[in-house]
């Protein structure tokens, strides 16, 4: 397994773009709409196969009939709300993550067409927020399609990846049964941080 993606929510999508093109002079591509779910998303590569999703409302869609990913409706500013790892054998990951004690849910088929117009296909665990902030990945297997990074991404590569929580020993059980690894800090409030290297050098996402 290895690292998919991170993902930043933001309330409106256009302004989390022109920000974080502020703070670290890398702006991200275009990357598709999910539709139906009422968002969609922008890219960046983060390096060694992993990228980071920048998603929020897409104003090109009604409002969905259910509450936006990510908690995107709730929100008053862009946050890292949580990350993926990536596995080819998603059925036997969840097999030994429950077999260890930690369930991470029924898997999900979702869908999106890039901004070329190529249909990409995945499943995934949908992300959850028992330790109240995204500290445990979701999983996902992309089967045959397309990975987002086999196209050419604007890049800010990712220098560290780490989580705060009052109460990090709670949170390490289900990181071991998925067999993923994540600096955990103690912390008044439950927080997952990203230090990316922009165009004049390390930013904190």
């Amino acid at each position: 397994m290895m690292l998919d993606h991170l993902v930043l929510a933001a309330p409106d999508l256009d302004a989390a773009i022109r920000e974080f093109t502020e703070l670290t002079g890398v702006r991200p591509a275009p990357g598709g709409s999910h539709l139906g779910l009422g968002t969609a998303n922008q890219l960046v590569d983060l390096g060694a196969g992993g990228y980071l999703e920048i998603i929020g409302p897409d104003v090109q869609q009604p409002a969905p009939a259910q509450p936006r990913p990510f908690g995107i409706d709730d929100l008053a500013a862009p946050r890292l709300v949580a990350w993926a790892v990536r596995t080819d054998d998603l059925d036997g990951l969840l097999a030994r993550a429950r077999a260890a004690g930690y369930d991470p849910g029924e898997p999900r088929a979702m869908s999106r067409r890039t901004a070329e117009g190529e249909l990409l296909q995945w499943r995934l665990t949908m992300p959850r927020f028992d330790d109240g902030g995204g500290l445990v990945p979701f999983l996902i297997d992309w089967g045959s399609s397309s990975h987002p990074t086999s196209r050419a991404l604007p890049r800010a590569e990712l220098r560290e990846l780490r989580g705060r929580h009052p109460d990090p020993a709670s949170v390490r059980p289900a990181l071991t049964a998925l067999g993923v690894d994540l600096r955990l800090d103690m912390g008044e409030a439950v927080t997952l941080t990203a230090v990316v290297e922009g165009a004049d050098g390390p930013v904190t996402l």
